[in-house]
Order: structure tokens, then sequence, then C-alpha cells
């Protein structure tokens, strides 16, 4: 019978997601092979908490090991009555456990043609061979760093450290593989992935929409009216934009090739970005200004126009 991994990292089955890992986190330290050297028995210990882990850390998998999909060791179980064919097949006879399923005592001949030598003999009831779980962590990123790239560091729940390359241009929601990295396998197979989920922080006034940018400019009153050269951000550093004659609030003015980098295709050397829109706003004095309200009392005298004329009738 396979061990309860509720019970293995010690908490109850309507335990929180907190509580699970906070366990986890205690334990594993605790039997961490590196910090007890020698002691195959925390060995041990440590791989059955890992493994317990990367089930109940999971709310998926943690669902699916609650309703019986997947056994202790994270995989599906087998149709009702599969062990039971399994044994007519090799040896004639069945034995059916209370819960459907075959007794693994009586299996002998199915695993050997299963898994080979191992079902029989000496190596009779080893586990075969098995990758390790995925495991899955969440890796918090500024706005510029994901954009520009950035090297970082995860603390995973054991106290080991992960390096971690950010390619530029990675998007919030967006996740990386790192191969081999996961939890450890079971019967010398291989280790899975560690998969980080980025999230990314928004930024004081970039906004990102697919591989473009998109950022509010304040212009003056005469720059709007005049036209100017303005100096504008982009992710890359301040550029020397020019605000046509006659500007309007709302405005908005393309830098081609100035947003975010789009991942390399196969053969290609340089990384093809996307643009920056960059959107006019135009902003009056802090304070009062009479000369200004003069010119346009006079200017207006002789100049009306109704910015609004498009909208009438709409209501």
């Amino acid at each position: 019978m396979s061990e309860d991994l509720y019970a293995v990292l010690g908490v109850s089955k309507k335990a929180s997601s907190d509580e699970i890992r906070k366990a986890y986190r205690q334990l594993a330290k605790k039997n961490h092979p590196d910090l007890n050297p020698g002691d195959t028995a925390a060995e041990e210990r440590f791989k059955k908490i890992s493994s317990a882990f990367s089930i109940l850390g999971d709310d998926e998998k943690r669902g699916q090991y609650d309703r019986g999909e997947i056994d202790a060791s994270g995989q599906e179980r087998p149709p009702e009555g599969m062990y039971r064919r399994y044994a007519d097949a090799a040896s004639g006879n069945s034995y059916q456990s209370k819960s459907g399923y075959a007794d693994f005592a009586d299996l002998g001949g199915a695993f050997s043609d299963l898994f080979g030598d191992r079902g029989r003999g000496p190596g009779a009831g080893r586990m075969p061979r098995m990758r390790g779980q995925d495991a899955r962590y969440h890796l918090t990123v500024d706005f510029m760093e994901s954009v520009t790239g950035a090297k970082k560091r995860v603390t995973m729940p054991d106290g080991k450290t992960l390096d971690i390359s950010v390619p530029a241009g990675l998007s919030d929601g967006q996740s990386l593989r790192l191969k081999g990295k996961g939890m450890e396998g079971l019967g010398g197979g291989p280790p899975g992935d560690a998969l980080i989920e980025i999230k990314v922080t928004p930024h004081a006034f970039f906004r990102r929409e697919g591989y473009d940018i998109h950022v509010d400019v304040p212009i003056s009153l005469p720059e709007a009216v005049l036209g100017a050269k303005i100096k504008a951000p982009t992710i890359t550093g301040d550029v020397t934009l020019a605000v046509p004659k006659n500007a309007s609030s709302g405005k908005t003015l393309r830098l081609k090739g100035k947003g975010a980098p789009r991942p390399k295709s196969k053969g290609q050397k340089t990384a093809i970005r996307g643009d920056q829109y960059v959107t006019l706003k135009i902003i009056l004095p802090d304070k009062p200004d009479s000369e200004l309200e003069k010119l346009m009392e006079e200017w207006a005298k002789k100049h009306s126009y109704d910015p609004r004329k498009g909208m009438k009738g709409a209501t």
C-alpha cells in the first residue's frame, strides 16, 4: 500500500496550501542531505518529503490525488480491473482487492512481462525507473528586467538556489523550463524539470501590449501649438521626438523598433523588436496665468471652434 502523502508531511487532509508549504520547508531543511552527510535514512526521508510536496504543493495534482486519480508517486491510476487482466494473462489466476484493484503481491508474472527481470528474482518489488516530478516556482521581476533581460536567483523550498537567466522580452505569466532541476527521479530515473512562472510588476509609466510599448508623454501648450523637439523615454533610453505643429492632446506618435524584443527564430542573429507608441498629453501650467487667460479670450473671439461637434446626437 502506498504511503499517505499527508502523513509524510505531517499535516491533515484539510491543511491549507500555506500549511503544507510550511511543513515541507521545515521537514526538508531538517532532512536535507547536505545537512545530514552520510545519513542514508535522512536522505530517504528527504526524497519522500520532496515527492509528497511535488503533489500536495500543486493544487491541481493535490485534487487529482485526493480524488484517487493519481497515486502517491504522481502516476495515473489504471482503470479498474487492469491489474487483474495482467494477472490473468500472466498466470491464469486473478485476485481483486476490496478497492477494485489487483494486489501487487500476486502480479509478479505480469510485472516481469512489463519490466523484465525487475519483476522477479533478486530485484522483485523494486520500483521501475520513473522520471522525477516537475517543480513549480514563481519569480517576480520588474518591468525593465522583463524587457531587457536579467540574471536572477530563486531560492527553492529546500534551501537550494537556482541561478536563472531571464531572457529579454519575457511577458507576465510566461514560464521558463530548467531541465533536470526538478524533483529527483525514483528507481534511478532522471530528475524532473523546474518550471518558473514569471510575474512582472507594473512600470510607473510604460505599458506593454504584446511586444509594443506604450507611454504617455506630457507636452506644454506652446509645444502643442508651435511644434517642438522633446526628449521622450524608451526602454533603452531617451530619444529626441519631433512634436508636429498643432498637435492635439491624445495624438499618438510611433517609434519603430523601440518596443520589446521578440524571441529569435532559428538562424536569426538579432532580435526583431516591437514598436513604441507615444501618446501626447497637453498639460497646462500648475497655477492660473492671467496673461494666458487674456490671450485665450482674445483668440477665442476671432477663432471659435467646437472640439465636440462629432459627439452631437450621440445620446
